[in-house]
């Protein structure tokens, strides 16, 4: 079996040994707890911590309001330097990470001061992505992008190290022409940029995707291309569960001439793409945190995740992926921040071909 997939099977057993015997010593009644998304309000990781906050909400002792803050900048390594710095105080700090957050950390992006091994993970979930084009080259779409080449497309990038270099080597691989406007603080906004046409193709997570780009696809305005796929038991690239009847990137490339999903260059692209969606977000309590205060919080995502309607709710709102807590969330973080240096190599050496992005120290 393939290790990373052993680990996160092992991770998914744990969550019902975590914290069995836990008990809430902590009463939050009367308090506020801040949730902080470190990018805007219009992406993936705004709609993931808006639709676990009032879930949160009723499962903490004592009902506390749980309201999510937003502080993009950087791709969001303004507010992951931020809550390095934050200490425990009285547990109401909570901070939510995406695959952008991780991937300046493993790039050693000279912007970063935030160090994992710090933080303390209580709840992590998985997610996919889904790229499309808009309408008038989705004609030319054929499960393939033979019919694309020699065309020139235009997307809204966060950053050259965030979440976007798996897009952004994937259209490489199968020989597209897209032009990368850079600095954008969200998905939401790059997909604005699409919806106003100064964008001709885009990319979103899964809960942006269902939200606000099947609308576009529902009229006409976007034909969706491709998902990045998910991982089946063998650590294989399979079509993502919540959306079975569309090609994966990988089947794309198959079918495209000059694509090849051999090689180093596949290998970087699959092992960032672990690395950034099937443990794609995460919520953390700062570092000092105390055990009881830990535990109080994985008690009430657990309770979350028993929710009778959970499944159905989160697989409209998010998509149909694992929720990992305690003791299974921080075997999913080690699974998110295990990538080989030759593949860290390979993207750092793509960057900088690419971005001009140095991270050579």
């Amino acid at each position: 079996m393939n290790p990373t997939t052993k680990k996160l099977q092992l991770a998914a057993v744990a969550i019902a040994l975590a914290v069995s015997g836990a008990v809430s010593a902590e009463d939050f009644a009367g308090k506020t707890i801040e949730w902080t998304i470190p990018f805007s309000e219009t992406g993936g990781s705004a709609k993931w911590g808006n639709f676990f906050a009032p879930l949160l909400s009723e499962a903490m002792p004592g009902a506390p309001s749980v309201v999510v803050k937003f502080m993009p900048g950087a791709g969001s390594t303004k507010g992951a330097n931020w809550f390095q710095r934050e200490k425990h105080k009285d547990g109401t700090t909570v901070f939510g990470t995406s695959g952008s957050t991780q991937f300046p950390y493993l790039l050693g992006d000279p912007r970063v001061r935030y160090e994992y091994k710090d933080w303390n993970p209580v709840m992590a979930t998985g997610t996919g992505g889904v790229a499309y084009l808009n309408a008038e080259d989705g004609k030319l779409y054929d499960g393939t992008a033979n019919k694309l080449k020699g065309k020139t497309f235009v997307y809204g990038n966060q950053g050259a190290t965030r979440l976007d270099l798996v897009p952004a080597l994937a259209w490489d691989m199968l020989g597209l022409d897209v032009q990368h406007v850079m600095g954008i603080k969200g998905r939401g906004d790059g997909r604005k940029m699409f919806e106003s046409g100064e964008a001709t193709i885009d990319y979103q997570t899964s809960a942006s995707y269902l939200k606000g780009a099947q609308p576009l696809v529902d009229e006409g305005k976007a034909v969706p291309m491709m998902s990045w796929g998910a991982l089946d038991s063998s650590g294989d690239i399979v079509r993502d569960p919540t959306f079975p009847d569309m090609p994966t990137f990988k089947e794309v490339c198959d079918a495209t001439d000059g694509c090849e999903t051999t090689g180093p260059q596949w290998d970087a692209w699959k092992a960032f793409f672990v690395a950034g969606f099937p443990v794609q977000k995460i919520a953390f309590l700062p570092a000092g945190t105390p055990q009881d205060v830990i535990d109080t919080y994985v008690a009430a995502f657990d309770a979350v995740g028993a929710r009778d309607d959970f499944a159905e709710i989160s697989s409209k709102r998010l998509g149909k992926y694992p929720m990992f807590t305690g003791d299974a969330a921080k075997a999913a973080l080690e699974t998110a921040l295990n990538v080989n240096d030759e593949a860290k190599d390979f993207i750092k050496g793509y960057l900088k071909d690419k971005f001009g992005v140095s991270l050579d120290k």
